[in-house]
């Protein structure tokens, strides 16, 4: 198995059909699914349970004892321990790949690297036609245009353009050999509050394991369906805060990762 994609799941089993669909028009099929699913809910086991019958690749779930607010770290990490592939690629669980996604991380992973990327923004209207009747068709660049859906640069797929970033990981999307996750010893569980811990302390901590940073725009592309914000302002400060007084320690390794220390 070349690719584990990990997608972070919490609750939108309409989302989730979506995504699931989309990785069966795959042009490159090696690769396994893992739901890392931030919840304990029957109707979600059920739902994911009954999906891994419809689709051609190895679909798995991982989930918590109980839902006890927001652990995505914590289901990130059991995520990466069950995963078989070399690579690893992560998703949230409201993007939808395009037919190219697992292809390009496959064809751009370098070894001590990092590859990123951002999202195109679905308008609400197209979502729910999305959500209405799953066709996929419906992500076409018209289609964007005419919807009102935002970022459509991050739309295009360009391959042989190469696209220096200097901006970071989101944990939207991007992707990294699972030996260097390990290295760093996964996501960092101390936050319990969303943003920053998922994509900005990982960012660092690679960082200072000698991993460098490098764009896949243009290539791996994902199409976020729209939802309400489900984090505030406030929670993102808190983890600021947070990951300050983690910089000032200068750990690489987290101490209450996949490992316990």
């Amino acid at each position: 198995m070349q690719v584990s994609l990990i997608i972070a799941f919490y609750k939108k089993t309409d989302f989730l059909h979506l995504i699931l669909a989309a990785l069966d028009t795959q042009s490159n099929k090696n690769f396994e699914v893992i739901i890392a699913d931030d919840d304990h809910s029957e109707t979600s086991a059920f739902f994911i349970k009954e999906q891994a019958a419809y689709h051609t690749y190895r679909l798995l779930h991982v989930n918590q004892m109980l839902d006890d607010g927001f652990r995505k770290n914590e289901v990130l990490n059991k995520a990466i321990v069950v995963a078989k592939g070399e690579i690893i690629v992560f998703i949230d669980g409201d993007c939808i790949p395009h037919i190219h996604f697992i292809k390009e991380y496959i064809g751009r992973m370098q070894d001590k690297t990092a590859l990123f990327g951002r999202r195109v923004m679905l308008s609400q209207y197209l979502t729910m036609k999305l959500i209405q009747t799953h066709n996929l068709k419906l992500l076409s660049l018209f289609n964007l245009l005419i919807t009102g859906s935002n970022q459509l640069k991050e739309a295009l797929y360009l391959p042989f353009i190469n696209k220096k970033r200097n901006a970071g990981i989101w944990g939207c999307n991007w992707g990294i050999y699972k030996k260097h996750l390990l290295e760093v010893n996964g996501f960092d569980e101390d936050y319990i509050l969303a943003g920053v811990g998922e994509d900005v302390d990982i960012e660092a901590r690679l960082k200072l394991n000698g991993i460098r940073l490098k764009s896949v725009k243009y290539k791996a592309i994902v199409y976020h369906l729209y939802h309400k914000l489900n984090y505030s302002d406030n929670d993102v400060q808190m983890n600021f805060k947070l990951l300050e007084q983690k910089q000032q320690e200068g750990l690489k390794y987290c101490r209450n990762g996949i490992l316990k220390d």
